[in-house]
């Protein structure tokens, strides 16, 4: 299937409506019916402002979580109208993706290839 990477960039303790937003934005696209999503903390990494934090043991560093999806065109459209309609401020990424399963279960969505 042809679709989309959609990656979002998210400060680990940032919030809307009192969610942290990493939580938030795979619960909407669950409620989408985007088939899955993920987040990963970062261990170390820079940003805008050139400053490099590292995860510690006992620190709090406010290092990013990246939460990403494999989505239709439809899907990623849906997502980020959503982000902007709820006036979140994010930084992300939006990539051109072909996708599928190997030896698909019946189940599976048909990849198209």
């Amino acid at each position: 299937m042809d679709g989309s990477f959609l990656r979002f960039y998210v400060h680990e303790d940032q919030r809307h409506h009192g969610h942290l937003v990493w939580e938030w934005l795979l619960e909407q696209a669950n409620k989408l019916g985007v088939r899955g999503g993920s987040a990963f903390r970062a261990m170390a990494g820079f940003g805008r402002h050139h400053m490099l934090h590292e995860a510690r043991f006992f620190e709090h560093a406010g290092l990013t979580v990246e939460v990403e999806f494999i989505v239709s065109d439809a899907e990623a459209n849906s997502l980020l109208e959503l982000v902007r309609k709820e006036k979140i401020r994010l930084f992300y990424a939006h990539i051109p993706a072909r996708f599928g399963v190997i030896n698909p279960d019946v189940q599976d969505p048909s990849s198209g290839s």
